[in-house]
């Protein structure tokens, strides 16, 4: 059983939901799973199941399949209450116990906090006091935290110390939605599975690694949340540096949780912020403008946003690893909306050839070789070499050669998360 805390959110209907039905569809839930919304709105379970079905068909990334949704439909339900009223929390210990007989879901639950980080502490008090977070022999019942983790160093232990305090370190999951996609996953089968690529994946052959999460979009009906955390908060401190920590890390006795986290534990402890931030630092502000044939606000312009605000809504840092693989290699991580197009890949430019028997003019339009790892939206990989242009004269330019992720899998929907 899935238990969402701010199920009227945006993750909750963009992502979360949509997940699900995307696992139901692929045959990857039990029959009896069942699905309990926590919010303050005055909705019947019907109210809830339409805002799940709209969400579902709207952001599903499988095709809407009438069947699997009534299948999924019979196990949803909606608690209505406010997070610290002990009544409704009753309520959700009632609902839980129904759906455990009805579903046959044998007590095993998750929570999933789709909340500000400020109500952690009340929810899981909540959990326990209604013997909703109790371990028993057989079952499970785990909590489900999504970034931001914290504002800072303090504040993360903080809330590591609320959440540790009601349920065990074996039951907290905390998620970056991001490590669940194929493509990002696929970055440990190109360097691992492929003799051709990790002999050079090394500072002896690679000039810099640039790793960029672009938007086209701006916040959206974010404000409230944006405002208060901004991009480098919201994309650095997490995914980007998770892509760095897969991009530079060694390889991995096995594939093990211990064993991925100890060399990304590694790396990350390895990678050295600039000394100079004014240097190797950029921040800024979208602002008005056109974006696909619209005119489209500024930042500043947006609704609540308050007009003096100076968060960023575009960052970049420079980051150096200190160890025998990657010294003296750049690390260029950035991120932004309002961006030219909407693009999230991990690209390794290499040195260029320490000698060339050319003729300037010849490699004229020839740029530095690359290995592009495309996340998203067009997922696959990239190779990008010179070489020679059909004609008598000896030209040399940069070609690609890509893979495309959709077009290799024989499934059309590969297993991936939303996000």
């Amino acid at each position: 059983m899935l238990v969402i805390f701010g199920v009227t959110g945006d993750l909750s209907s963009k992502k979360l939901m949509p997940a699900v039905y995307d696992l139901a569809n692929r045959g990857l839930l039990p029959p009896g799973f069942a699905l309990v919304g926590f919010a303050r709105r005055d909705w019947a379970h019907q109210d809830f199941a339409h805002v799940v079905h709209t969400a579902v068909k709207e952001h599903a990334r499988t095709p809407f399949r009438e069947e699997v949704w009534q299948q999924l439909s019979e196990g949803i339900r909606f608690v209505p209450g406010e997070i610290g009223n002990e009544e409704s929390f009753n309520h959700l210990a009632e609902t839980i116990a129904d759906l455990d007989e009805a579903r046959g879901t044998g007590g095993n639950h998750a929570f999933y906090l789709s909340i500000p980080p400020g109500l952690f502490q009340t929810v899981v008090d909540q959990l326990r006091s209604h013997g909703l977070a109790e371990q028993h022999p057989g079952r499970w019942s785990r909590v489900v935290i999504e970034k931001p983790f914290g504002h800072d160093l303090a504040s993360a232990r903080e809330l590591n110390r609320i959440v540790l305090s009601v349920f065990p370190s074996s039951s907290v999951f905390r998620i970056d939605h991001y490590l669940g996609k194929e493509t990002v996953q696929n970055v440990l089968a190109l360097r691992f599975a492929n003799e051709l690529f990790e002999p050079v994946w090394n500072n002896n052959y690679v000039d810099h690694v640039q790793i960029t999460m672009a938007e086209d979009i701006g916040i959206g009906g974010r404000a409230g949340y944006f405002d208060g955390i901004g991009i480098a908060r919201d994309v650095i401190q997490n995914h980007l540096l998770q892509l760095l920590a897969l991009t530079a890390m060694e390889e991995p006795n096995s594939f093990e949780a211990s064993q991925l986290r100890a060399e990304k534990q590694k790396v990350l402890a390895a990678a050295r912020p600039p000394k100079r931030m004014d240097l190797c630092t950029a921040r800024g502000q979208y602002a008005g403008g056109w974006a696909g044939g619209e005119k489209v606000k500024g930042y500043l312009e947006e609704d609540r946003i308050p007009p003096d605000s100076r968060t960023e809504t575009y960052a970049a840092i420079r980051l150096d690893i200190d160890n025998r693989r990657w010294a003296g290699v750049p690390f260029y991580l950035r991120t932004g909306k309002r961006l030219a197009r909407r693009v999230t890949e991990i690209a390794l430019g290499f040195k260029s050839a320490p000698h060339l028997p050319f003729a300037k003019t010849d490699t004229e339009e020839l740029g530095y070789n690359a290995v592009v790892l495309r996340i998203q939206p067009d997922e696959g990989v990239t190779l990008r070499f010179g070489a020679k242009v059909p004609g008598t004269q000896m030209e040399i330019r940069d070609v690609n050669m890509d893979f495309a992720y959709g077009g290799h899998s024989p499934n059309p929907h590969p297993r991936r998360t939303s996000g």
